[in-house]
């Protein structure tokens, strides 16, 4: 059975959206601290997208629209 999104989960991804936009759109991923599903949202609705920096991963607004 599919786990169902709990009524704080949009504000966790909007959030983490504000949270980015705060440090100057990106951050590395190992350092956000909003859960896994939130982040996979925003993935999903491609607001962000994930580069792979050869030293770690960062997390970042995505700009093409």
């Amino acid at each position: 059975m599919a786990r169902q999104k709990g009524k704080y989960f949009g504000l966790n991804a909007a959030n983490l959206l504000h949270s980015l936009r705060c440090r100057g759109g990106s951050a590395p991923l190992h350092t956000i601290k909003f859960s896994n599903v939130a982040i996979q949202s925003l993935l999903d609705q491609k607001l962000v997208k994930l580069q792979n920096t050869g030293c770690g991963f960062v997390l970042e607004i995505n700009e093409e629209k």
